[in-house]
């Protein structure tokens, strides 16, 4: 009998995301979280994939997602200021052995130069930024492309 199982996407988002639509519109914009995760799931369902998504405002319960993902096919990750100095969440994604595809609302490389620096970039199969809320459309993409091609 053939695998019916539908791929499943763990998408991960990191602190103060959650103030998405009220923290800073002009860099961020004005989509709350909750508008960037129903957006996601319509586009992954379109794709025929599954979406789990999470947000914490804590290194460690991103970490924990992380090394417990092994239900997943793949990871898309906003790890937000946690990008720029947790080498935990990128060892932990390095472990994952599972495709990355890590996302950025705003350009990080034309703001401050400590957020220029990812360690989550040295992992991820792409790097997606400066597009918003659709860069989680475009990393949903990505990842179906590169589940179809594994």
């Amino acid at each position: 009998m053939a695998n019916t199982r539908k791929s499943s996407i763990l998408v991960l988002n990191g602190p103060n995301l959650n103030m998405l639509g009220r923290r800073e519109p002009d860099v961020y914009g004005t989509i709350s979280l909750d508008e960037v995760e129903k957006m996601t799931r319509a586009h992954a369902a379109s794709l025929g994939l599954k979406v789990d998504f999470r947000q914490s405002n804590h290194e460690g319960q991103l970490v924990d997602w992380i090394q417990a993902a092994g239900d997943h096919d793949a990871i898309i990750i906003n790890a937000a200021g946690l990008t720029h100095t947790s080498i935990a969440i990128f060892d932990a994604l390095k472990f994952a052995g599972l495709p990355v595809i890590e996302v950025h609302l705003s350009n990080i490389y034309r703001r401050e130069a400590f957020r220029q620096n990812s360690y989550i970039s040295r992992i991820a199969h792409g790097v997606i930024c400066c597009f918003g809320a659709t860069g989680y459309r475009l990393a949903v993409d990505a990842v179906a492309d590169i589940l179809a091609s594994s």
